[in-house]
């Protein structure tokens, strides 16, 4: 059974984990060893990445007390974190965290959803209901990520 919680600081360790699993063992069919190695390096930095979890403040899917997903969304309906470890992709971790995000911006008069989605991770944003509003790339130096800006207006969600 999958249980979403709040963020709680001492999470950022294992966040982190899920990240490079993510990244290293999912996005890696959509990228090349260059930009998996450039991505995974743009956060390697630890007292930069617990700031950042800490001012995301996501949700945060534990399953038998393991942590095996997470995923923020902004006041201003940003999505920027929605990562789900390889091992535990497609077993509903991601569907539970989105409908988290979709309760909180119900709650809090979101009127829409947007974010950089991944090449790996468009096909689930766009079961959700998120369109391609524009192809984007990301620079992390001089290597380049392709990903999508998406956005969903959560009024006809509701």
């Amino acid at each position: 059974m999958i249980q979403i919680r709040h963020f709680r600081r001492g999470d950022e360790a294992a966040l982190l984990e899920v990240f490079h699993s993510a990244v290293a063992g999912t996005a890696v069919r959509d990228y090349t060893a260059e930009q998996i190695h450039a991505w995974l390096a743009d956060n390697r930095d630890p007292l930069a990445w617990e700031a950042k979890m800490r001012s995301l403040s996501p949700f945060v899917a534990e399953r038998d007390g393991v942590i095996v997903g997470y995923g923020d969304v902004q006041p201003s309906g940003l999505i920027d974190h929605f990562f789900v470890s390889a091992e535990y992709g497609r077993q509903g971790v991601g569907n539970a965290l989105m409908e988290q995000i979709h309760q909180w911006a119900g709650q809090n008069d979101i009127l829409s959803l947007h974010a950089w989605v991944s090449l790996t991770a468009r096909p689930f944003f766009e079961k959700w209901g998120f369109t391609v509003i524009t192809p984007n790339r990301a620079e992390i130096g001089d290597i380049h990520l392709e990903n999508y800006v998406m956005r969903k207006n959560v009024i006809e969600a509701r």
